[in-house]
């Protein structure tokens, strides 16, 4: 249960403004809360911890020995570098979706772009340079890496155990001392620990050759569990807590630390790790013997991990010098794509960035590309099956979260159906999308997606409007969230977390969701597909049209617009010859409506009648049960 607010930890919106209203900056009819970087604070490790030593300059450094043209080994696949470089984890700071989201979240509120900044470009916050919250004063430039491999293999388990270098003892307990030692039952928010100096960690122990120079080499488990993915796919907003007796996100007293720290009593801006931590995948993990994840290098195919679908497991090397005898080549070689639900935006950054720095070619885009649609491809089932007049469609969540997942603006996936006549001619077409101005006719299909938005209480206080809105860190509503739970969802353990279904419910256990459309005369094939997309066209213009500080906006929305508008992916599609339906039951004299005449035919032969019309429930007798089947359609 969440505590409730005290009075001394909170304060109303209305007298807030009083006693700062002198802070506040008038952003065209827009207030800016007046927040400030204490407001965002987290636990973990701090900028410019004591001994630290700088990350790598650069990837590019580590590309020396770990980026080997496949082509020439055809035998040795999956050079880590230029995997890493086609993924949205080495592109994170140059996306320009999220330079223009920054924007606006500093325009919203005062600092709030440093909490966006320590995720998205950790060694540069890590390194101290982010405490503007301004992307443009972070470059160095080697902070548009973003999670670079520099900083993943410095990370460090925030459990102890013996099986981990000893020295992460003294690191953690450094932190319990200094009163920042993140609470590991609270993941999320950038909470990550790393290792001050520069020693790699990594998931295998078995590496006898030392190439790193001084930098020493451990063996961490912790880099092959989905704690090592927590501090960045878990996120609340620490400006809002939940108040149990109002029922209400309510925001906090302004230059002040979050009252608890505890991540499930902030507002929910996307819970991934959590939802996977609440499935079966944590526990007994699912065994998928299609072996749709895991990669052909995957022991038993059972998916437990985040790793185990995000970084699949294959024949191949992580090292340039892979041909000798204490390096070579392994059969378990993690692939660094991270694949996910980014379908566009890699080719953006290809776009507006010297390949120099990003390490992206064509090639390298257009399998990172393939590598998303293959993932989305995995992530779902779908089944179609006719009942008489009505299509019925289950869409079956295979992810280890809801489906989809990650922040909430602009990720949806929607069923589009085509009723087809016998010349192969559209009779009717449920859920289509204009692929010229990219928007989607959403009143006639099923869409599932989640929607945030501000209450009235932060409407009077920032100008901005009531209801559903993308102004990320304003939001203190869930609006809508009919996202798909994964295995093993239980009602119970998501409401705990804060992130169970709005405006739909599912049983515990489900892990699907129905979706039923009535055939139209003439159809007699139908064409169902399952699409996803990335980010909306609602979603882009907001970023375009909000932004009153830079041109960051107008940048991503040009580069949205050269990759097609976020074009649509398939994740499944179907294709169903369709059965001449019995019509609306009770329509006897089949005249396409229920009516008196139907009536007094089914009177007509009351009693035993076998191969009546009106015996409806084929029972050979009409009677009352026929009755009141025709009554229910009549009309």
């Amino acid at each position: 249960m969440v505590p409730k607010a005290t009075k001394a930890r909170f304060a109303t919106l209305g007298s807030l403004f009083v006693l700062v209203g002198g802070l506040t900056v008038a952003l065209a009819e827009q207030t800016q809360l007046p927040t400030t970087a204490e407001d965002f604070f987290q636990p973990g490790t701090q900028p410019l911890p004591d001994g630290f030593q700088a990350f790598e300059a650069s990837s590019l450094t580590c590309a020396g020995c770990h980026k080997f043209d496949d082509d020439d080994n055809p035998d040795v696949i999956t050079s880590p570098y230029i995997t890493w470089a086609g993924s949205m984890m080495a592109q994170s700071a140059r996306d320009p979706v999220w330079q223009a989201a920054v924007t606006i979240a500093n325009q919203d509120a005062a600092g709030a772009g440093e909490y966006c900044i320590r995720c998205h470009a950790p060694m540069g916050w890590g390194s101290g340079r982010s405490t503007s919250g301004n992307v443009d004063d972070l470059w160095d430039p080697d902070d548009t890496d973003g999670v670079a491999c520099g900083f993943c293999h410095r990370m460090v388990d925030p459990v102890f155990s013996a099986e981990n270098p000893a020295q992460d003892e003294d690191i953690l307990q450094s932190l319990v001392d200094a009163g920042t030692y993140p609470d590991p039952a609270s993941p999320g928010n950038g909470r990550f620990i790393f290792d001050p100096i520069d020693d790699r960690r990594g998931p295998l122990d078995d590496i006898s050759v030392n190439m790193h120079g001084a930098a020493q080499i451990w063996h961490s488990p912790h880099h092959s569990e989905s704690s090592t993915c927590a501090p960045c796919h878990d996120l609340g907003n620490p400006v809002f807590t939940w108040n149990e007796s109002t029922e209400k996100y309510e925001f906090n007293a302004v230059d002040e630390a979050h009252p608890d720290q505890n991540t499930y009593h902030m507002f929910p801006e996307q819970r991934t790790y959590s939802e996977w931590a609440n499935s079966e995948y944590a526990t007994t993990g699912v065994a998928f013997p299609d072996g749709r994840f895991g990669g052909d290098g995957h022991p038993d195919g059972v998916m437990k991990s985040c790793q185990d679908c995000h970084m699949p497991k294959t024949h191949g090397a992580n090292c340039s010098f892979w041909y000798l005898p204490d390096i070579g080549a392994r059969d378990d070689i993690d692939v660094h794509g991270f694949a996910g639900g980014n379908t566009w935006v890699i080719g953006a950054v290809h776009d507006l960035w010297d390949p120099i720095y990003t390490g992206l070619t064509d090639d390298v885009v257009n399998m990172s590309m393939q590598r998303t649609v293959d993932m989305l491809a995995a992530a779902s089932d779908m089944d179609v099956v006719q009942d008489n007049d009505q299509l019925d469609i289950r869409v079956t969540n295979w992810s280890g979260h809801k489906l989809p997942t990650g922040m909430p603006e602009g990720r949806r996936m929607w069923l589009n159906v085509q009723f087809l006549d016998s010349a192969g001619i559209t009779v009717e077409e449920l859920g289509s999308y204009n692929w010229q101005n990219a928007s989607l006719d959403e009143s006639s299909t099923q869409v599932w997606e989640a929607k945030l938005g501000v209450s009235q209480t932060i409407a009077d206080a920032t100008g901005i409007a009531e209801g559903e809105s993308f102004h990320l860190v304003l939001c203190d509503e869930i609006i809508k969230d009919n996202r798909i739970p994964p295995v093993g969802f239980t009602n119970a353990a998501f409401d705990a977390i804060h992130a169970n279904s709005v405006g739909e419910i599912y049983v515990d256990g489900q892990h699907w969701s129905d979706a039923a459309f009535v055939i139209p005369d003439g159809a007699t094939q139908a064409v169902v597909t399952l699409y996803f997309q990335t980010t909306t066209r609602e979603m882009m213009e907001f970023l375009r049209d909000a932004n009153v500080t830079d041109d960051k906006g107008q940048i991503a929305w040009d580069a949205y617009v050269a990759r097609g508008m976020s074009p649509p992916v398939i994740m499944d599609s179907t294709t169903l010859d369709l059965e001449p339906t019995k019509g609306i039951p009770g329509d006897i004299n089949e005249d396409g409506e229920v009516a008196v005449d139907d009536l007094l035919i089914l009177l007509s032969q009351w009693g035993s009648c076998i191969g009546c019309s009106g015996d409806l429930d084929g029972n050979d007798s009409v009677g009352v049960d026929d009755l009141l089947l025709l009554l229910s359609n009549f009309g």
